[in-house]
């Protein structure tokens, strides 16, 4: 909502809805995207685990394919979105763009509110990350305290943190902190990983934004292109369902998931190295002038579609990574 005072909003061209000035503006647009990047790491971080809970009790294979399916869904609604709102917004009306996600999350939020019974989930009491930093740090002041027994009868630093080893935590969260710490170097990779995937709405919409986007008569929206990179995902899917149906009958199938993974970053890794190149080829191209959003800017005459390989490494990467690392 607050994004509507960024730029003027005329009734017509004699009234105007507001009297900002140029820095108030740019104060309520980023205090705007701050709320909504708060907005996106919560719905991130809960609905998901939120749709999985009924999965607890299920094997590997059912819940790989339960988070494939689930992105799938997901990209599909965001490939109808990003062609409709993009369109609206850069063709039709401006502030149109922002009145439709403002109506569609004020009805989510109603109908959450309506079905909230069901969606009840009680955690256990105790806290899983206070508990994880708790036997890291008991562990680390035992260490520090009995040094001379480090290499003794544990076979785990982390193993002082437990009862019977003069710790104070119970051998299951203790194991259950073994198992995360495990996990460490893929969170790691996971950060490089993303800022490879954030290159989408950042470095490739400013080399889309500065290439030639006609098509047929007309010009496509810039976020129109990420729907190539949604392509090889809505693809990739059933014939991820397809493999994994045969592969998990083997002793082996533990492994599949961190095979895709790798893959998936490499992939991403390529996108990237692919964009570079491209963006060198792009400034060979002769510069023409370009509307978009009622400014005329000079760009590259290259055809936007020549960025295509890196956004559909891109969605490769998404498809392989994202359902496997949850």
């Amino acid at each position: 909502f607050v994004a509507f005072p960024f730029e003027d909003i005329y009734i017509d061209k004699r009234h105007i809805l507001h009297t900002l000035t140029k820095k108030e503006q740019k104060i309520v647009f980023y205090f705007a995207l701050l709320t909504a990047s708060l907005g996106i790491g919560g719905i991130r971080s809960i609905v998901c685990p939120l749709s999985a809970y009924n999965l607890e009790d299920c094997g590997l294979k059912e819940l790989l394919s339960f988070f494939n399916w689930f992105y799938w869904l997901v990209n599909l609604n965001s490939a109808v979105i990003f062609v409709s709102i993009s369109y609206i917004q850069q063709s039709v009306a401006r502030n149109l763009g922002f009145l439709i996600p403002l109506v569609s999350v004020l009805m989510a939020m109603i109908t959450i509110h309506m079905v909230r019974g069901e969606m009840i989930y009680k955690p256990k009491t105790e806290s899983s990350l206070l508990t994880t930093f708790g036997v890291i740090a008991s562990a680390l002041k035992t260490c520090c305290m009995r040094y001379r027994y480090f290499s003794g009868s544990v076979t785990n630093w982390l193993d002082h943190a437990k009862e019977n080893y003069g710790g104070q935590y119970s051998e299951t969260q203790v194991e259950s902190t073994k198992a995360l710490t495990r996990l460490f170097p893929l969170y790691a990779f996971q950060i490089l990983y993303r800022t490879c995937i954030m290159q989408i709405p950042s470095g490739y919409y400013l080399q889309t934004m500065n290439s030639n986007l006609h098509f047929s008569g007309y010009v496509l929206p810039v976020a129109a292109m990420n729907v190539i990179s949604i392509v090889p995902l809505l693809i990739l899917v059933p014939i991820l369902e397809c493999i994994n149906s045969c592969l998990f009958s083997s002793k082996d199938s533990r492994h599949f998931p961190t095979i895709y993974i790798v893959v998936g970053q490499l992939s991403a890794a390529l996108s990237v190295m692919v964009a570079g190149f491209s963006e060198i080829h792009r400034k060979h191209f002769p510069r023409v002038e370009q509307t978009l959003s009622e400014e005329v800017l000079l760009v590259s005459s290259m055809p936007c579609f020549h960025l295509a390989p890196q956004y559909i490494l891109l969605g490769v990467a998404e498809a392989l990574v994202t359902p496997s690392c949850k």
